[in-house]
């Protein structure tokens, strides 16, 4: 890892107990990087734990934790932190709902909002001091083509990964020329669980858009993150969808996101 001084600390991960998460820790592993993976399934995280540390000979740590709650995450990074140099904080952890805004159950928004979006500020907001008494680091930020434009019936969620996205460029803006870098990673339909969990799987969106590996979303990813490319967008059609709102008038983007969306 070209980072700072160049010395191997540890990675952490969000999210890592399966999906995007699940391929960062294995492209870290084979890298001879030690890990410290988080997420709510402990039991999946300590199964990718075990095959990890046999096949690479790697310390790794699991630490249980519920990023929907902001004084956990807060102690996630104490643990992680204590008597380590972590120089590779990758925030994957994310969900959305599929829905609409108006109906009557806003427990799933509000997880969405703290998760998506507040538990990646407060770890960046520790790591970044952290990284730069250390010598240097590298953040990935894991947000979603649904990063650039609204997305009704998936409001939030949305919502949430265009703030992770402005929240990670304008950072990596105040932090150029210094040893930390920050990458925000804009992916499209991925083959997860993602659209299981989010009611996704009958959309227009999953039915006709390319979904691509995690593995090789995750690969992308990490080259990004590695090289210090602040926004890194997969796939050529996803592209299109990243930055042709720019040229349209944004009702018009939203209508059309409202239709894949359906």
């Amino acid at each position: 890892m070209a980072a700072g001084s160049g010395l191997k600390g540890w990675t952490l991960i969000t999210g890592a107990s399966e999906g995007l998460g699940r391929e960062f820790a294995i492209i870290a592993a084979a890298e001879g990087r030690d890990l410290i993976l988080a997420a709510r399934q402990e039991a999946k995280m300590e199964a990718l734990a075990e095959e990890l540390r046999a096949k690479h000979k790697i310390a790794i740590e699991v630490i249980p934790t519920d990023l929907a709650d902001p004084d956990a995450v807060e102690l996630l990074w104490r643990k992680a932190s204590s008597r380590r140099r972590i120089d590779v904080l990758v925030n994957n952890a994310g969900l959305g709902y599929n829905g609409p805004f108006g109906g009557e159950d806003f427990i799933r928004e509000e997880i969405s909002i703290l998760v998506n979006a507040l538990a990646p500020t407060i770890l960046m907001k520790y790591a970044i001091p952290h990284m730069q008494a250390a010598g240097g680091g590298r953040i990935l930020n894991v947000a979603s083509t649904a990063a650039f434009m609204p997305g009704p019936n998936m409001a939030v969620y949305h919502a949430t990964k265009a703030y992770l996205l402005s929240l990670s460029e304008a950072v990596a803006e105040e932090l150029r020329g210094g040893t930390v870098k920050i990458s925000v990673l804009c992916p499209g339909p991925t083959a997860t669980n993602f659209q299981k969990d989010a009611k996704m799987e009958e959309v227009t969106l999953f039915k006709r858009a390319p979904v691509q590996s995690a593995r090789a979303v995750a690969k992308a990813g990490w080259r990004a993150m590695k090289r210090g490319k602040r926004v890194k967008v997969t796939g050529l059609s996803n592209k299109f969808f990243a930055f042709a709102p720019r040229f349209a008038p944004r009702w018009l983007t939203t209508r059309i996101a409202a239709k894949f969306l359906k």
